[in-house]
C-alpha cells in the first residue's frame, strides 16, 4: 500500500496533480481543496495517498492531510459510496462540515452534493454516526465563533514554526502567521502551512 508521496509538483488539471517522485510521474485524483493549495511547479508536495486496485487499473488518491485520508477511507466503506463519490463529498464538503452533518445527522448537506440520493446519505449518516472524528477546534478572528478543525500533527507546526524563524520571522509573528494558516488548511502538513502563512503575509501587504 503507498500511503504517502513527497516529490516535485508537476501540474494539475481539475481533478488530478501530478507528481514526480524519483524520477517517476504518480497521477493522483484529488480534491478541489488539494487543488488550492497547490505550489509551483518544480516546488516540493507532499500528499498522503489511498490506492484502489481493479482488473482495469490502479488508481491513487491524493489528501494533504492523514485525517482527511481517513475519512475518505470511512466513506468509501459505506456501501454504494465508491472513491469518486468518496471525493466529491470532500471536495463540496471539508472533513470538519461533514464530520457536523454525520454527528447533527443533517440529511440535506449531503443531498445537496451531486451525486447523493436520499438513499444514499441516509446510509452515510447512519454508517458514520460516531465514527467521524471531529478533531480540534479553532476560533475565526472575525468572528469569534469556535469551529471544528481537522488535525495537523504537532511536529508538523513545530516544523513550520522553527522554518518561519529562520526566515527571519519574529516567533510572535510566526504564530501569528500558523494560526491563519491553520484556518485556510487545518490539516494541513508543514510544507501547507509555511506555504499558507507567507500567503497570509503577501495578502495582508497587498491589502495594506
Amino acid at each position: 500500500m503507498i500511503g504517502r508521496l513527497s516529490g516535485k509538483f508537476i501540474e494539475a488539471t481539475d481533478t488530478h496533480v501530478l507528481l514526480d517522485v524519483g524520477g517517476v510521474g504518480y497521477e493522483l485524483d484529488v480534491t478541489t481543496g488539494v487543488l488550492g493549495l497547490l505550489p509551483a511547479g518544480g516546488e516540493p508536495l507532499s500528499l498522503y495517498t489511498h490506492l484502489v486496485v481493479r482488473e482495469d487499473a490502479q488508481l491513487l488518491y491524493g489528501f494533504d492531510g492523514r485525517h482527511q485520508r481517513d475519512l475518505f477511507r470511512s466513506l468509501i466503506r459505506v456501501n454504494g459510496v465508491g472513491p469518486k463519490l468518496a471525493l466529491a463529498l470532500l471536495s463540496a464538503l471539508s472533513a470538519s462540515e461533514l464530520a457536523h452533518a454525520v454527528n447533527r445527522q443533517e440529511l440535506g448537506a449531503l443531498t445537496r452534493i451531486s451525486g447523493v440520493g436520499k438513499k444514499t446519505a441516509e446510509r452515510l449518516l447512519v454508517e458514520l454516526k460516531g465514527k467521524v472524528d471531529l478533531g480540534l477546534e479553532v476560533v475565526v478572528p472575525e468572528t469569534g465563533a469556535v469551529v471544528p478543525a481537522d488535525r495537523t500533527t504537532d511536529a508538523d507546526r513545530t516544523a513550520a514554526f522553527d522554518a518561519l524563524k529562520a526566515l527571519g520571522y519574529r516567533p510572535a509573528e510566526a504564530e501569528r502567521m500558523l494560526k491563519d494558516a491553520a484556518l485556510e488548511a487545518p490539516a494541513a502538513n508543514t510544507a501547507t502551512l509555511v506555504r499558507l502563512a507567507l500567503r497570509s503575509v503577501a495578502r495582508a501587504a497587498g491589502n495594506s
